[in-house]
């Protein structure tokens, strides 16, 4: 394993606490100014707005898992593509699932920060 491949998971590790405990600060932290969610449905989250779920209340994570992940690294940028399975409300809804998610991480003078996220909800291809 890679000394990247290691950061970016432990980076991973910190992340998915951070929203499993709803730290929107840490979160707030982890990510670049420019940060980009792509949820599992298409719709766009500047940072303001990710982190602002949590410092509102709206999402609640009770778990969140970030499994079977491959890390490959690009000089100052890694783009890590895993499982990412949560049991998390939404404004009072349940969101639970398993997703297909790319998080793109740049190297900071500190440490990693993620720039971009993209979900997608796992699902069995549509027979032909």
């Amino acid at each position: 394993m890679s000394s990247t491949e290691e950061q970016v998971l432990e980076f991973g590790r910190r992340w998915a606490d951070a929203e499993q405990r709803g730290d929107a600060d840490a979160l707030d932290a982890m990510a670049t100014d420019d940060f980009t969610l792509v949820g599992p449905f298409g719709f766009l989250l500047d940072k303001s707005q990710w982190v602002h779920r949590y410092r509102s209340g709206a999402l609640v994570t009770q778990e969140l898992t970030w499994r079977d992940v491959t890390v490959r690294e690009y000089g100052d940028t890694a783009v890590a593509v895993g499982v990412h399975a949560q049991r998390a409300a939404h404004q009072g809804r349940q969101n639970d699932g398993e997703f297909r998610s790319t998080h793109v991480l740049v190297r900071a003078a500190d440490g990693w920060r993620l720039a971009s996220m993209h979900l997608s909800r796992i699902a069995t291809p549509p027979a032909s």
